[in-house]
């Protein structure tokens, strides 16, 4: 269980010493997944803000974190960072400024080069339906059913789901997308060891946000192994009783529930072990 320090404001630690086998995974909050790929670090839309949204010098105007963040001292060594979109609940411009490292590179997608940081090792924009290969570490974009703009005006900016693999081993993270059946094609034959999917904030988004059912059955159109809920729990985006995503998640599993991981903040999980 990951470790809890108190101080100006409650942070989880990382117990990445428990990450074993080909395929490890630690939800972080939001839709911040930690991923090992054999012996490779990725991290998913990374948020650790305290408070998410518009900044106007130091003071940021949104909505607030309820889940403790991280502490990013437990981080092991990112290789490669992956944003799905530019809404700022996903690209958040001080947690990156506090990743900067000339050793990860980041890919992104369209239009948003220009909202990452200076001081990565390389920042690639991903088109859908290309992949890039980085030193082993395979990305394939797709396309999510959602939408990218960052601000009312620049609608032109690209969202991405991802394909991810290392080896024979492949993880599906779908960013934030409404219920659609065009995962299995993103995804192609031969499904994925572990799919990540939003969970949250469905009510009254659902035409932009899948519900836990809808999620189980894109799941399962794609032949997901096993399957981390993100998008829960850590900021009020909407109407929906904060339990409630989960434990309808788990209903829709039934007797495959054991198959839901990543359930606590920061608790790391390894394929082939329990949830």
């Amino acid at each position: 269980m990951a470790s809890l320090r108190r101080g100006r404001a409650a942070e989880v630690g990382v117990e990445r010493e428990r990450a074993e086998g080909p395929i490890s995974a630690a939800w972080l909050g939001h839709a911040t997944v930690l991923l090992k790929l054999d012996d490779r670090w990725v991290l998913t839309d990374p948020v650790f803000s305290h408070r998410i949204g518009v900044g106007l010098g130091p003071i940021v105007l949104g909505v607030e974190r309820r889940l403790p963040t991280i502490d990013l001292a437990t981080l092991p060594p990112i290789d490669v960072i992956l944003l799905s979109h530019a809404h700022f609940d996903h690209l958040d411009k001080p947690t990156l400024k506090r990743l900067v490292s000339g050793r990860t590179r980041v890919v992104t997608a369209a239009s948003t080069r220009g909202l990452v940081p200076r001081g990565f090792g390389e920042v690639v924009e991903l088109p859908w339906e290309r992949e890039v290969d980085l030193d082993g570490i395979r990305v394939r974009a797709g396309r999510p059913r959602h939408w990218g703009a960052r601000t009312a005006w620049d609608r032109h900016r690209g969202f991405n789901c991802y394909v991810v693999g290392a080896g024979s081993r492949r993880v599906l993270y779908a960013g934030d997308t409404a219920y659609t059946t065009d995962f299995a094609g993103i995804v192609g034959p031969g499904g994925v060891d572990l799919s990540i999917f939003g969970i949250g904030a469905y009510d009254p988004w659902i035409a932009h946000h899948a519900n836990p059912e809808q999620v189980w059955a894109m799941h399962s159109q794609v032949g997901g192994r096993y399957l981390l809920p993100m998008h829960h729990a850590t900021f009020k985006l909407s109407d929906e009783p904060v339990r409630e995503p989960m434990e309808r998640l788990l209903a829709a599993a039934g007797e495959e529930g054991g198959r839901v991981v990543g359930r606590e903040l920061a608790a790391m999980w390894a394929m082939g072990t329990p949830a």
